[in-house]
């Protein structure tokens, strides 16, 4: 079995993207970002919203639809409410650009080794398995780029087919662009033209003018319809849409330069192996194909340094780096496999021992250490404890043991498994977080109103993780950014959040008003540095006579 895996390079790289993108998808909370996304995805299903998507029944034209199409197909097949449903594209997507990053590596190198090697770092590295696991739409902009650019890789370096591959790369620059605009087409596409023009050379351009002139236009064209489509039919909010997001790169979340420059560390196990394999002065003579180990090399740094010039900067935006440096690290891996056990420099093998060393040690200690942070933990998951702990001492053993005998291959695929064995086991530990002892989910709300039939209306604003929970949408009265609308009901309830008591009933002060409950999602308690305002609401009946409320400044 193992000898088949070793030979069947994609069905190893399929099982280990199932361990690390599809394994208890479900388990983790919905972030602010997903509760947007889910939400959109749910309005297309309810109400019919594909084209003019919205999120609480407004506009919402942020980001373009693909992704939140997908979303919305898979929910249809799984289940409006599955999480797993709404999460399972962005796994598929992942194990896509595993795939894809394989056959790109295999087809400039001609080394299958090293094109499993980097793709099965790119699948475990830390924060392409956060995203791959995240219902946000940036692993699919920069795998449908990937599914792009290696299609333009052929159309650069093969004498046939040049129109297939220009039509086709047309198609996936359509699909990255239409998951989150030009992003990719900047952080991936245009690094790689760069570092692609400075190591190979465009070679042979009078036969690629036409095809890529057929990329260029029908590439623009599935890119922009959908925004020409909303502009023709939502003209004023698309403006205000665009204006906004336009000033965010230059005034939101302002970072310095040099923000990005420890980019490495994203890799999580693979930092220190990253590292070494971007010093390029010591692994140059020592790779299996120096040319290649400098188009990565460049590929990586030029998509840093794009990244860098631009004043916003968030951790998730170094996403797209990651994917060419783990084809980067690759080459230093490979070089490992070849030459570690007659590397006798300890400058060389040092930084080697103690990178593996630790992921090692870490499994050994895991369970002592596991078990007195969990033994006074209520609920624990103690079956699934004993099998994480069982796993990572049994490989934490074999990694020390084999690192001993000098077998870097045995210590690369170990570590690999020790991680895959972190998701598989350690997920469902994650619940041990939850620490609110006054966590009152809001589908207690949704079957009040239900038995009540009471409508339920937010104040001032809503909050997308409430929303996402209660399962539709709730009207809001005094929207900052649209018009306010006046319950008709002499009879309703009121969600209020944090400091918007006074405002309440000041706005409706000849009501009578009655606080009913607290519904409170946050998963950790209030005394906790973690915990959110946005995530409680108070409940208020607010009751006749019908006038007119008083507006809110």
């Amino acid at each position: 079995m193992l000898q088949h895996l070793k030979k069947n390079h994609i069905l190893l790289l399929i099982l280990a993207s199932i361990a690390m993108f599809f394994m208890h998808l479900d388990i983790m909370w919905v972030n602010v970002m997903e509760a947007r996304n889910f939400i959109t995805a749910r309005e297309m299903l309810q109400d019919n919203n594909w084209l003019l998507t919205t999120i609480n029944n407004e506009p919402r034209y942020q980001k373009p639809p693909l992704p939140t199409w997908l979303s919305a197909i898979s929910a249809s097949i799984f289940g409006i409410k599955s999480v797993f449903g709404m999460r399972f594209p962005a796994a598929l997507i992942s194990m896509v650009l595993v795939l894809v990053s394989y056959r790109l590596a295999h087809t400039y190198t001609k080394h299958k080794t090293y094109a499993l090697l980097s793709s099965l770092t790119l699948a475990s590295s830390f924060f392409v398995v956060l995203s791959g696991r995240n219902g946000q739409w940036d692993i699919f902009t920069h795998a449908f780029m990937m599914l792009s650019i290696y299609q333009l890789y052929l159309l650069f370096t093969e004498e046939t087919k040049k129109y297939q591959h220009a039509l086709i790369a047309a198609v996936f620059v359509g699909c990255s662009f239409m998951s989150k605009g030009p992003v990719s087409l900047y952080a991936l596409l245009l690094p790689f033209l760069i570092s692609y023009g400075c190591t190979f050379r465009f070679k042979n351009m009078k036969t690629n003018i036409l095809p890529l002139m057929l990329f260029v236009v029908l590439g623009f064209m599935l890119s922009g319809w959908w925004y020409y489509y909303v502009y023709l039919f939502d003209t004023q909010n698309i403006l205000n849409t665009t204006s906004k997001e336009t000033v965010n790169w230059s005034s939101y979340n302002i970072r310095p330069f040099y923000y990005y420059w420890s980019f490495f560390t994203q890799s999580g196990a693979w930092a220190l192996v990253g590292f070494i394999g971007l010093l390029y002065p010591y692994l140059k003579n020592k790779v299996v194909h120096k040319k290649a180990y400098s188009f990565t090399f460049l590929w990586t740094i030029t998509s840093v340094i794009l990244l860098s010039i631009i004043p916003e900067k968030k951790s998730r935006y170094l996403l797209p780096v990651l994917i060419p440096l783990a084809l980067n690290t690759g080459f230093y891996i490979e070089y490992l496999f070849r030459k570690f056990k007659t590397i006798s420099d300890k400058k060389e093998t040092i930084p080697v021992y103690f990178n593996f060393a630790i992921i090692g040690l870490g499994g050994i200690l895991f369970p002592v250490f596991g078990y007195f942070f969990l033994k006074n933990t209520p609920e624990v998951s103690w079956g699934w404890f004993i099998a994480l702990a069982l796993s990572l001492f049994l490989i934490g053993i074999f990694i020390c043991l084999k690192l001993i005998q000098k077998q870097i291959q045995p210590v690369f695929y170990a570590t690999i498994l020790f991680l895959a064995s972190l998701v598989c086991f350690g997920m469902p530990l994650s619940t041990i977080t939850f620490q609110n002892t006054a966590y009152k989910s809001f589908t207690v709300l949704k079957q009040w109103e239900a038995q009540t039939k009471i409508p339920v209306y937010e104040f001032a604003y809503f909050t997308p993780e409430i929303i996402w929970e209660y399962g539709s949408n709730i009207p809001v009265i005094f929207n900052q950014n649209q018009t306010t609308t006046l319950p008709e009901e002499e009879t309703f309830a009121v969600l209020v959040g944090v400091d918007d008591e006074s405002s309440l009933q000041e706005a409706f002060k000849n009501y009578s008003i009655q606080k009913v409950s607290r519904y409170d999602i946050n998963i950790h308690d209030p005394s906790h540095k973690n915990y959110n305002g946005r995530l409680w609401r108070d409940l208020f009946l607010v009751s006749s006579p019908k006038i007119d409320a008083v507006p809110i400044d």
